[in-house]
Formats: structure tokens, sequence, C-alpha cells
């Protein structure tokens, strides 16, 4: 099949499949549609920002680190976030007539429609804006929009299309998990970047790198247009030639990865069906948990952890970052103590989507919910299993960072404060996890929530983040008071009434979340089973 009839095919196909999600019901619809505006809100906030730029000495600068920053979002975003659809997955295509150039072809058009795109093209837009001055800029600048979308697309396709089997390879886990560090590190990066930004006097300091980055694609194309509106032909001509090379070449790798993933056998398959098979042996934690239904769904939920690559790969990337963010600000001499509450944070978000974890799986755990008591022992169980992990690791951050700042007086209250966020985020966890539950396919290295789900999710997380802060307010409250009134001499009780709250809250979280678990159980399976 040619190009020409195999694009429209693609580009209906990823249409319908967004269509047919968001039929399942109104609730996704709401939060689908919810997502897509405030992105665009974001979008239009951004876009007006870079148009004010124009005239700025350090315009130049600023979107040529935009794109690049934008660009490092779209090679490894998609690998551990909500994105993407069934046909961007060529593990779906393995076994239809279709040859990869065609399909590359297709494949990028299809990528080209969603929401991601639309935002990187108004930044793109604005970028262009914010530096093309004269009719000749303006010419390059019609050239260089597309020529940075279409490398940025290129690049997420080209990487996901690399790494298709990386989270479901046995070879490949350890990888994933390292994947996260990597993305847990670049975001500090980017803080500490920001940081210095502001500590150096404003946007002169950006110049340095930016005159670095001009020369790389996707930010060449964008820098074209600023040579160009110097009079630099020659170098705005060089730029836009660095980016159509880079992506001829992500084009290229794209399509070898497609004709191996169409071509070879999975490898890592094979070589897990010659293992023998090894009687596995009960590990003596496991006697220490409790007997009957809790213990049972502890074990399963701690297993999961350990051996599920995606959730691996979750809890590790929310390990390290909740370490990194107040080691290094307190490295940096510019932290708080209050920065350890951030580790209780990352790790309470695990708690949400508890059910889609299990993936279709779940209907064995369906079949012994039958009434409210069931549901509440289950998600007791599963919030107990992520104490097991998160108490002690809050309570090593906290002691950590109060060491490092020197400030030991702040430790009780800062344990407490981090004990109410832990409970309430368990119980906010438990009560999404029952009404916007969503599937984690695992049929995809580089998705993390079926089609038509991403929004569900996102609104699922913020939502009872921000639910758990509003939840968290008496405590924060009660700090407050205590500075102003006893300075630091009553604080001390912070700790102990921030551990009974974040005990209380996690528990009327969870007790309010079991009926809701029992009643909608068939569209919970549905939901979760959907990937």
């Amino acid at each position: 099949m040619s190009t020409s009839a195999l694009t429209p095919v693609f580009v209906r196909l990823k249409l319908s499949l967004l269509r047919n999600g968001l039929r399942q019901s109104s609730g996704r619809r709401a939060a689908y549609i919810s997502s897509v505006v405030v992105t665009l809100l974001f979008a239009a906030l951004q876009l007006i920002g870079l148009i004010a730029l124009r005239g700025n000495d350090h315009a130049a600068s600023v979107v040529v680190l935009l794109t690049g920053v934008l660009a490092l979002g779209w090679a490894v975003m998609p690998l551990f976030f909500p994105s993407g659809d069934e046909t961007l997955d060529p593990t779906r295509l393995v076994m239809l007539p279709l040859r990869p150039r065609p399909l590359v072809s297709a494949l990028l058009v299809a990528s080209l429609v969603g929401i991601g795109p639309l935002f990187t093209l108004c930044l793109a837009v604005g970028s262009a804006f914010a530096t093309a001055h004269g009719a000749t800029a303006v010419v390059v600048s019609v050239i260089a929009v597309p020529l940075a979308l279409l490398v940025c697309v290129a690049l997420a396709r080209a990487v996901a299309a690399a790494n298709i089997r990386l989270l479901t390879s046995r070879k490949g886990r350890d990888l994933a998990v390292l994947s996260g560090l990597v993305i847990a590190v670049g975001i500090q990066i980017v803080n500490f970047g920001a940081q210095r930004l502001g500590d150096a006097g404003g946007l002169s300091a950006l110049d340095p790198v930016a005159a670095v980055l001009r020369w790389l694609p996707p930010a060449s194309a964008i820098g074209a247009v600023d040579s160009a509106s110097e009079g630099s032909y020659a170098a705005a001509a060089g730029q836009l030639a660095l980016s159509v090379i880079a992506l001829a070449l992500l084009l290229g790798s794209w399509q070898r990865s497609l004709t191996k993933l169409m071509t070879t056998p999975d490898g890592s398959t094979l070589a897990a069906a010659s293992e023998p098979t090894r009687k596995e042996s009960t590990s003596t934690f496991h006697h220490l948990l409790p007997e009957g239904r809790t213990g049972t769904v502890m074990q399963r939920s701690l297993r999961y952890v350990w051996r599920d690559p995606k959730t691996k790969a979750a809890w590790v990337t929310a390990l390290a970052i909740g370490l990194i963010v107040p080691m290094f600000n307190a490295l940096q001499g510019t932290g708080s103590v209050y920065f350890a509450c951030f580790a209780a944070g990352m790790l309470g978000i695990q708690m949400y989507n508890q059910f889609g974890q299990d993936t279709s799986a779940f209907w064995m755990v369906a079949l012994t919910i039958s009434s409210t008591k069931d549901a509440y022992a289950e998600l007791r169980a599963r919030a107990l299993a992520l104490l097991v992990i998160t108490l002690p690791y809050t309570a090593l951050v906290t002691v950590l960072t109060a060491s490092l700042l020197g400030n030991w007086k702040a430790l009780p209250e800062v344990l407490g404060l981090s004990f109410a966020l832990l409970g309430a985020m368990l119980a906010t966890g438990a009560v999404a996890s029952a009404r916007f539950p969503y599937s984690i396919p695992q049929d995809s290295a580089y998705k993390n929530v079926a089609p038509g789900q991403g929004g569900l999710a996102w609104i699922s997380i913020f939502g009872g983040m921000i639910s758990a802060a509003v939840l968290c307010a008496p405590v924060i409250t009660l700090t407050i008071l205590l500075h102003a009134k006893s300075g630091e001499s009553a604080t001390w009780v912070l700790l102990p009434v921030g551990a009974a709250y974040g005990l209380l809250i996690g528990w009327a979280g969870v007790r309010l979340a079991a009926p809701q678990t029992a009643k909608r159980l068939p569209e919970i399976l549905t939901a979760v089973s959907k990937g």
C-alpha cells in the first residue's frame, strides 16, 4: 500500500480510537475535555508571553532554550507518562502486510494529530514571532516552524520504537528503572538551572548556553529565524540544514526500528522461554506480614513493586525525586527542612489507580469482593503495603534533610507534617482509585494509560493531590499558630498530632472509598481491563 493511501487510514484510525474511547462514559469525556482546555489555556499563555518577548535583546536565547527543552520532553515523556495510542504502537502492526517506509510516513502524519503537537506548534509559532524581523526571517520561519515540530515528533517516535520492548523485556527492566532516575535528575537540573538564572541577574545568563544549543536540532531551526533576522543568511541556511539532516536521520532510525520489529522475534521472550522453571521461595519478610487477606494483598502489592517493570519504574522515580529535591536544595544552601515533605508527596502518588496496576488480572481480585467489608479489607491492605515503604523512607529523608541543614529543632514538626500529608494522599488515592480508575497497557512499553483515558488519569492524580493539600490544612494551620504564639518551643507536639491526623484521615479515606469500590466494581473492572 502506498503512502498516499495509507496515511488517511491511520489518521482516521487515530480519530476513531479517540472518539470511541470518549464514548465510554460522560466522566471520561469531561476529564478529557478539561485536560484539553487546561493544556490549550497554558499554550495560549505561553504564546502570549513569547509574543510579548518580541524586541527583547535576549529573546533568541529564551526561545532556543525553550525549543531544546521541548524536544527533550518529546524524547523522554512518551516512555514514562500517559500518552500515545494504538496507531503509534508498531508491535500491533507486525502481522499486517505493510512496508516500513510508507508506514513511517503514515505514522508521522498520524502523530501530528493531538494536543501535544498542537501545544508544540503554538510554542514554535510564538518562538518564531519573537525572533522574526524582516521579510527574509518571516520566510525562514515558515520553514522552521513545521520543521521543528516534525523533528520533535520524529524524535519521540524514533525513541519509542527503539524502546518498544524495553519495559516488557527481562533484560530491559533495570534500564527502565535507570531511565526513571535519569528523568528525576534531569528535572532537578532544570530546577537548579532556573535558580542559577535568577541568581545571575537576568536572561543574559542564557546567552552562552543558547549559543551552543542554537546549532543543535530542532533548536537550530528556531535559531535560523534569528540568524536571518540579523542578516546571517549563511548561518540560517546551515541551521535549517542541520534540522533537515536530523529529521532524515530520525526517520531512518525509526524505519530501521520498525523493520527490526516486523522481521525479527522478541529475543527476550525466546530467552525467557528457554529458561528452566524455578520454584519460588517465600521470603522471610513475607512471614512478618499479617495472616489472612491483609497479608496476602500486601504481599501481592509488594511483589508488583519488585517485579512489574512499570510499577518498579514508577516507584524508583518517586523514590529518587523524593530524595533528590530536598537533598539538592539543602546542598545548594537554598533549601528548607520543609522540602522533606516532598518525599511523602511523591510516594503518596503511588496510592492512586491501585486497581489499574492489576490490569486485566483485576477480575480475580474482583471475584473476592462481594461487599463493602471486602472492599475495605482490600484497600486497607494496599494502603498498608505502601506504608511499609513510605513510612521509613519519609522518616529517613526528613532526618537527612535536617542533618544537612543543621536544623534538628524542626525535625518533629516536619515529620508530623509529612505523616499528615502521607495520610491525606492515601485517603484521596483510595477514593480516586474507586472513582477514576484507568488502564495501564502492558502490551506497550511507552504507554501508561489506554487511549482516551489520558485526561482521566491526569485529572485523577492532580485533583487528588489538590484535595490532599486541602485536607492537610488543619495541621498546616496549627503549625503556623504554634510558630506565631510559642515559637519553636511547642512545635514538637506536631509530631504526634500529625501522625494521629494522618492515620485518622487515611482510615477515613479508605472507609469512604470502600462502598464506592463495591458499588462500582463492574465499571472499575471494565476501565482497568481496557488496555
